[in-house]
């Protein structure tokens, strides 16, 4: 089946007003090197904005950088709708243009167990040792003893540790409600700088993995100096059965190639969009598969355990600074369980899977889904971006 990805679901519903960063990849002509640039949306056209700045981490450093955009003057680079038809026809082929994620030398760093729904679902995922068939007594077993008493639990409060207490005497404990109900967040490296991908591209799963699922999540922009500028959508791609046998592969099950889906754009925070919709954005996804299936999901920040900036004061501060910034996955509250392959084996993906993520003021990230062995290697670094962007004379202090 041929991709499409149309411009008004990629798009916020008040995209007329909302401040969008973004990356696109020109490619090579007879005059000039291809390479990344900067962009904004403006009335569903793409304007270059490369002399803002040489790379969205520095453009998200200055002060005030929605309203640098918002001013900002650059060439028309064509309608969004056709950069996403070559972007679905193309890939991130580097002789074709395409759209990237918007995202560059931030490290892209993500909170775990965010939300009560999804922590039980890790607690499943440990019981069962990564044997998705054995998951569903599991989860009525526990749901039967835990009920709903930890969705209004604020993570470290007196009432939290008293609940821990009784977990604890009922054997019940667990590392993922230490980090849902306790003190600490869960916060872990999701991908280095340049690993994302963007819009209409792949993301990929470890051919090893037999029980996985997408993760729908808001994204935060934070600046070097730790403030959150913008927000985006991401899939967290997630092994389940990886991290179900050992939470020591972490690593392994969210981190492989292309398994961080970031995008479209970044929509800044100016008077029109801030924290305050961050902090009740809704979120749905839909999986469409090649055998026909279909499931669909909701996720809403509203029912979040732990603030943005609570979040964001758990990844960086004085005990760790980052130079560049940071993306910050929020957390999701979907853990699908609705059965694909046999009853009772609960949700997986397939190779060829349509991932349709979507929030109003962020638009919509859509992704299939592919082998991370199968799909092209990641190639095109930090070196590889700092001798391009000198070789285009794009080195330059931001104004």
């Amino acid at each position: 089946m041929k991709r499409h990805i149309d411009l008004a679901s990629t798009l916020p519903v008040d995209a007329d007003r909302a401040v969008l960063v973004g990356r696109v990849w020109k490619p090579a002509g007879a005059e000039h090197v291809g390479g990344p640039t900067l962009v904004t949306v403006r009335d569903g056209m793409l304007i270059d904005i490369g002399t803002l700045a040489p790379t969205v981490s520095a453009l998200l450093a200055i002060d005030d950088c929605a309203e640098h955009v918002r001013r900002a003057r650059g060439p028309s680079l064509g309608a969004l709708q056709d950069w996403l038809d070559d972007t679905c026809a193309h890939g991130d082929d580097a002789t074709h243009r395409h759209l990237l994620a918007p995202n560059d030398l931030q490290v892209v760093k993500a909170a775990g167990v965010t939300f009560a729904n999804s922590m039980l679902e890790r607690v499943i995922e440990e019981r069962a040792r990564g044997d998705a068939a054995s998951a569903a007594a599991i989860r009525e077993s526990i749901a039967g003893i835990v009920g709903d008493s930890l969705a209004a639990l604020r993570p470290g409060s007196p009432e939290a540790m008293r609940v821990k207490a009784v977990l604890v005497a009922q054997g019940l404990w667990s590392q993922y409600l230490e980090v849902g109900i306790g003190p600490d967040a869960e916060i872990f490296t999701k991908a280095a700088p340049l690993a994302s991908v963007g819009i209409g591209a792949d993301v990929g799963l470890h051919p090893m993995s037999t029980w996985n699922n997408p993760e729908p999540e808001i994204v935060l922009a934070v600046s070097p100096a730790g403030q959150i500028v913008g927000a985006t959508l991401g899939n967290d791609v997630n092994l389940r059965d990886v991290e179900g046998r050992s939470a020591l592969l972490l690593g392994k099950a969210k981190d492989n190639n292309a398994s961080c889906g970031i995008g479209p754009f970044i929509r800044l925070c100016d008077a029109h969009f801030g924290i305050a919709d961050i902090e009740v954005a809704d979120l749905t996804l839909r999986v469409e598969g090649e055998d026909g299936f279909v499931l669909d999901g909701t996720s809403t920040m509203k029912q979040i355990s732990r603030s943005p900036h609570e979040l964001v004061a758990n990844a960086m501060g004085p005990h760790h600074q980052y130079p560049d910034g940071i993306m910050l996955f929020c957390g999701t509250l979907f853990a699908p369980v609705k059965d694909r392959d046999a009853p009772g084996a609960g949700f997986t993906h397939h190779l060829g899977d349509r991932v349709d993520i979507a929030s109003p003021k962020l638009g919509g990230l859509v992704n299939w889904v592919g082998d991370c062995t199968r799909l092209p290697p990641w190639t095109f670094g930090i070196g590889a971006l700092m001798r391009n962007l000198a070789q285009r004379g794009l080195l330059h202090p931001p104004p």
